[in-house]
């Protein structure tokens, strides 16, 4: 199983027009071979004195699927070709961290 985190930074006030696209391609990868979790997240303010601050123009990704393969087909999937465009100019950056269960 390959565990992935997607940090995604947007243009400042454009979160709420990324997630309307992005919702749009979560069913779309869903049936994609493989994939276990896909879904984005934003963060929460719990008070928790270990939290880092809010970030509220981001959207972080959690994605499980089964394999490398898996991933590697995710990325060049066609609704994820066609997606990327839409939301060019909403990202700023997007970091990816791909890990394995130990």
């Amino acid at each position: 199983m390959i565990h992935v985190i997607a940090t995604i930074e947007l243009q400042p006030g454009k979160r709420a027009e990324f997630l309307r696209e992005f919702h749009r391609i979560v069913p779309l990868v869903h049936a994609e071979k493989g994939c276990l979790v896909y879904g984005p997240a934003v963060d929460l303010e719990t008070g928790l004195a270990a939290q880092m601050p809010l970030r509220p123009d981001t959207v972080t990704v959690v994605e499980q699927w089964e394999t490398l393969d898996d991933l590697r087909a995710h990325l060049v999937a066609p609704h994820m070709v066609d997606y990327r465009p839409r939301v060019k100019d909403l990202v700023v950056r997007t970091v990816l961290q791909v890990m394995e269960p130990v």
